[in-house]
């Protein structure tokens, strides 16, 4: 019986895709990775003032994109791409060493199953679908909206997605010692997902968060996991003769 293609070994989060050719390079993960921090040192290397028209320049701004005729009006002018470029511009070193980290967890697993140019294709859609929704839903008008977590949600939902059998290793302070223990990455995710819904609605702001980047990204990274693991799948299927 062929070995099911998504499937997570255990007790490792990475699948094996059967192949007779030699896996291609996982550059997608790394390059975002590279070029998000290459982004903040260049900017948290200007003067305050310069940073901040940079974000008004380059960040998505709330108040907009609602009508059809705001939406003909950022296309011709360009601004529309704010919803991507926005994505690479992070307010300080904590808002960038998260979305490092959550993106080194959770993209490579994602990028080696489904290729690395449809992890690029789900991280910056996926980013600009999240900024959209924070842009729509953030009631003050022309805050300025910047960071990737929303890609990085996409990738935790893709993951999800993917690998709903897998476990994640948590460190939990047992005592006076900390224990390294496993538990199941549904369970993780899914208390993070319901976190991210509460406090879309009755949570902090820790700095003006939106929320509703995070639920969106997320979303939009289970539904896009799942066709391109039904494409993959089919594509196995096909090559196997079966």
């Amino acid at each position: 019986m062929p070995r099911n293609p998504f499937a997570p070994y255990s007790p490792c989060m990475f699948v094996s895709l059967p192949s007779r050719k030699k896996p291609g390079v996982r550059w997608a993960a790394p390059t975002l990775l590279v070029l998000m921090s290459l982004a903040f040192l260049w900017a948290y290397s200007r003067p305050h003032e310069a940073q901040r028209n940079l974000w008004l320049d380059w960040g998505a701004l709330s108040g907009g994109l609602a009508t059809p005729e705001a939406w003909w009006a950022a296309l011709r002018d360009g601004s529309a791409l704010r919803l991507f470029t926005a994505l690479f511009l992070h307010a300080d070193w904590a808002h960038l060493l998260g979305n490092l980290v959550f993106l080194m967890i959770f993209g490579p697993p994602a990028e080696r199953t489904m290729g690395p140019w449809r992890f690029l294709v789900l991280f910056l859609v996926g980013g600009a679908m999240s900024n959209l929704a924070a842009v729509l839903s953030v009631g003050t008008p022309d805050r300025v909206i910047v960071g990737a977590s929303g890609a990085v949600s996409a990738g935790i939902g893709a993951y999800l997605a993917l690998f709903p059998g897998a476990k994640l290793g948590v460190v939990l302070p047992l005592g006076l010692f900390l224990e390294f223990v496993k538990a199941p990455a549904s369970l993780l995710i899914g208390i993070w997902a319901v976190l991210q819904v509460v406090f879309a609605y009755i949570g902090p702001a820790f700095g003006a968060v939106a929320w509703s980047a995070h639920i969106a990204g997320f979303l939009f990274g289970v539904v896009y996991a799942l066709f391109v693991r039904a494409a993959i799948a089919r594509r196995l299927r096909k090559r196997q003769g079966y």
